[in-house]
């Protein structure tokens, strides 16, 4: 879940971050990229500054910029609160980036915020409704295509939170946005295994091409492999392969070649260690070639799924399907 918040001044974007982060929500803030540049320049940080570097930033990087910047910093099992979202393009930045997202816009009388900018004293901020209507003036909109358009901002809000009362109506509003929240969609099992097989075949170390295979019986993986020279021989991308080092015409010395497929060796690793493959599905990011195929079939796997084709596959489907082998091609990514 991640959630962007926005709002004029005062409006008590700050309670809505900090309670959120008190539900295990990461802050990140717009305003620290910002920070970022200004602290890289060697510049001293002032609101006016702040606004000018962002509208630099976004010339130089597009309007963007700034949550492009922050996307970098999001991981995929976390729950999130992002603040200082001052730009329409921020907001289709951050859409991009996670279908989870969902923007809330903080709001409540002038009077209202002006009295809390008071209070909380901190430099810079308006101290009277003159004042606090001039800074707004450039915040809420402007012809510059780079400058904060608060007021497109929240035209694009999932949900608008008016905090005009207590901090506790505040929070009861908070909550029932997480409730309308809560619901997301989990990747089905062909995708979990298949992205899980193509992380495996990450450390293949084969320099032609990056296999892997992942075992699984019940919804349990029960082995994984990856395309690479055998244990205790020199690995492929150290030379250790003649046939794939000197990168052979497809199909072409395969006698030369001394890497193990990775369907190969996740059936070998289950037998090395004494697991059943017995029933098993086994998802695989390319077809199997004839070797593997027959070893599938004996080893008693009883259904195949592949991500991409593979060169000369065609008589490993045609021996998968008169053994009796289920085999399905997935898209998965």
């Amino acid at each position: 879940m991640i959630l962007g918040i926005s709002g004029p001044n005062g409006a008590g974007k700050g309670e809505v971050v900090a309670w959120l982060q008190a539900r295990s929500f990461y802050p990140l803030s717009l305003s620290d990229v910002v920070r970022d540049e200004l602290r890289a320049r060697g510049e001293t940080e002032t609101r006016d500054r702040m606004i000018e570097t962002g509208q630099a930033l976004r010339r130089e990087g597009g309007p963007g910029v700034l949550a492009d910047r922050l996307v970098a910093a999001i991981l995929p099992d976390r729950n999130y609160v992002i603040d200082s979202i001052r730009h329409p393009a921020e907001v289709d930045a951050l859409r991009r980036a996670s279908p989870h997202f969902r923007l809330l816009w903080v709001e409540a009388a002038m009077a209202t915020r002006l009295e809390r900018l008071r209070a909380r004293g901190r430099g810079g901020d308006p101290t009277t409704l003159s004042e606090l209507e001039a800074v707004e003036a450039r915040e809420l909109g402007s012809p510059d295509p780079n400058a904060q358009q608060l007021l497109a901002v929240r035209d694009r809000a999932d949900f608008t939170l008016t905090n005009d009362t207590t901090l506790a109506d505040l929070h009861d509003a908070t909550q029932r946005v997480l409730a309308r929240c809560l619901h997301f969609e989990r990747p089905g099992w062909d995708e979990y295994f298949m992205s899980i097989a193509r992380v495996v075949a990450s450390r293949s170390n084969c320099v032609k091409r990056k296999v892997g295979a992942v075992i699984a019986r019940d919804r349990r993986i029960v082995s994984t492999g990856y395309n690479g020279t055998p244990r205790g021989v020199k690995n492929c991308n150290e030379g250790g392969c003649p046939r794939c080092n000197t990168f052979a015409n497809e199909g072409t010395r395969l006698d030369e070649c001394l890497c193990s497929h990775g369907e190969e060796n996740a059936i070998t690793q289950a037998a090395y260690h004494g697991v059943t493959v017995k029933a098993a599905t086994i998802y695989t990011t390319f077809c199997p070639c004839l070797m593997c195929t027959k070893m599938i079939i004996n080893s008693g796997i009883e259904e195949v799924v592949y991500n991409a084709e593979y060169p000369l596959a065609e008589t490993s489907l045609a021996l998968l399907k008169e053994a009796g082998v289920k085999v399905r091609k997935v898209a998965v990514g």
